[in-house]
């Protein structure tokens, strides 16, 4: 029999929380050992309990949940996270991410997805939705352009071709809208954007933001007076 996962919910809202908790709690291979209110109660049910995978609800309080993740993550290493949401931000997204959330979830999102997104967290993958990829791919880029890295990109050699979707993706567009533009394949625009990301040596969306957030300047965090 398959190793239980053992979850945790922090969510404020009652009815979701509850809600929640039951529809992960019909999953042959899921329990939910709390479901807490907020960001103190739900740090104390993650010390007593020890999960697989804390689910925690983006908008607890001003910065509450940056630094619940942050806790979680230091106190109880072994325990994953992953951040629910509506509708994030890119720049609370990117927050997330150096706080140590492993995964992201909007929450109009189908019960299926958030299982299949827990299971994979629980097996050690960072995940984005794909929703929230072209956020964070958009803020890489706006970084690099910020920071004057073309010496960088030419030093791991970018075509001409990855060097026109960098630019448009810093624009904004899609992957699709992308296509459009450079009257391309979608699946085309996808395999450069994979090709541009194994030059840079990162493997995932989330080490990319990472990277991208290690290497921008304090002046330019998200906290910054605007």
């Amino acid at each position: 029999m398959a190793k239980r996962i053992l979850v945790l919910v922090i969510e404020d809202n009652r009815l979701v929380r509850e809600g929640l908790a039951a529809l992960l709690n019909a999953q042959p291979d899921f329990t939910v050992v709390a479901a807490a209110e907020g960001g103190n109660a739900g740090l104390l049910q993650v010390r007593e309990t020890k999960p697989h995978v804390v689910l925690v609800d983006a908008t607890l309080g001003s910065h509450d949940s940056h630094r619940l993740v942050e806790s979680v993550r230091k106190e109880v290493p072994e325990s994953k996270v992953i951040v629910m949401d509506l509708l994030p931000a890119r720049e609370d997204i990117i927050e997330f991410i150096k706080a140590g959330a492993n995964g992201f979830i909007v929450k109009d999102a189908t019960i299926d997805d958030f299982v299949r997104t827990i299971r994979s967290v629980a097996e050690g993958a960072d995940v984005v939705p794909p929703s929230l990829t072209a956020t964070l791919l958009s803020h890489i880029v706006d970084q690099a352009v910020a920071r004057s890295t073309e010496a960088v990109l030419e030093a791991v050699q970018m075509t001409k071709r990855e060097r026109e979707i960098t630019t448009l993706i810093a624009e904004g567009l899609s992957n699709k809208e992308i296509a459009q533009r450079l009257n391309i394949a979608t699946y085309t625009v996808k395999s450069h954007v994979h090709n541009i990301l194994e030059k840079l040596a990162l493997h995932s969306r989330l080490q990319i933001a990472a990277h991208a957030h290690r290497n921008t300047p304090q002046a330019d965090s998200p906290h910054a007076t605007r």
